[in-house]
């Protein structure tokens, strides 16, 4: 199986360790998996099928890439640093939320965090539509059962990555009766899957936010919690989902009006003020 080594340099402050922490607690089993510091997964592009692992180094993530076809470097590598979100405008975003009294605390802390990215956006909206108020734990094991009826089995190098994620052609048909869904959250997932499978510009990120949350909460079973937490991981720097039980708690359970207007001055860049948010109910 044909095999590439790529460095994803990194600019400081980043932590790689709470990108883990975040994947290790949504695992699909047989698509992802963490030992350690390394996270891998299993992986298709056109007619290939493998998997990848990011290890991180001392400047930077080392990723080994496996792939029984041809290897697309260049769009690999625009996807692992999607993944890992390397890119983000950290020193910008943090020069500007320390202005604020209450995030500043929060950034002296955790100087590198940064939202976790995603490898497949698909894949990220029915992870999102089971994570409605279900635990993560809940919705991680609603995806491995989806996973691992739907997705294609594939021969990787690790025995834990068995399985694609189910693609939305193998979704937008698929009879999810004794997943342990809902019947309402079923046919969220199926039709988000005709949706995407009719017009694919619905997951496109390149588009401005408000377009994006717009064209998801058009769709049954969407609002703007969904489609915000879903644009804060393809990379939208603005995205805020004020509705997060997560973000009002750290607000003192501030209302979704109140929670709206704190986060008015963090904008552009209140994706990231959600992480840190979100963080600081740990501490």
């Amino acid at each position: 199986m044909p095999q590439v080594s790529l460095n994803l340099e990194l600019t400081a402050p980043y932590e790689w360790s709470p990108l883990v922490k975040f994947f290790s607690a949504r695992i699909i089993p047989g698509v992802d998996h963490v030992v350690g510091s390394s996270y891998s997964r299993t992986i298709s592009m056109g007619r290939g099928t493998g998997s990848l692992t990011i290890t991180p180094t001392a400047k930077a993530l080392s990723a080994q890439v496996h792939i029984n076809g041809s290897i697309n470097e260049g769009l690999i590598s625009k996807k692992l640093r999607l993944l890992a979100n390397t890119d983000a405008p950290i020193g910008k975003g943090n020069k500007h939320l320390a202005r604020d009294k209450l995030l500043a605390p929060l950034l002296r802390k955790r100087p590198g965090l940064r939202v976790p990215g995603v490898w497949d956006p698909f894949e990220l909206g029915v992870r999102a539509i089971l994570g409605q108020q279900v635990s993560v734990a809940g919705a991680t094991t609603l995806a491995g059962r989806i996973a691992l009826k739907f997705g294609k089995t594939i021969k990787t190098k690790s025995p834990q990555l068995t399985h694609l994620f189910p693609t939305a052609e193998s979704l937008a048909e698929a009879n999810l009766s004794g997943m342990g869904l809902t019947t309402r959250r079923a046919a969220t997932i199926t039709g988000f899957a005709k949706a995407v499978c009719a017009a694919r510009s619905l997951l496109d990120s390149s588009k401005p936010l408000d377009d994006f949350v717009a064209g998801l909460v058009s769709l049954n079973g969407f609002g703007p919690w969904t489609a915000h937490y879903m644009a804060m991981r393809l990379g939208y720097s603005d995205a805020f989902p004020a509705s997060d039980l997560g973000v009002r708690k750290a607000l003192a359970m501030a209302p979704e009006k109140d929670v709206l207007r704190i986060a008015e001055s963090w904008r552009p860049y209140r994706a990231s003020a959600a992480m840190h948010l979100w963080a600081s109910l740990g501490d």
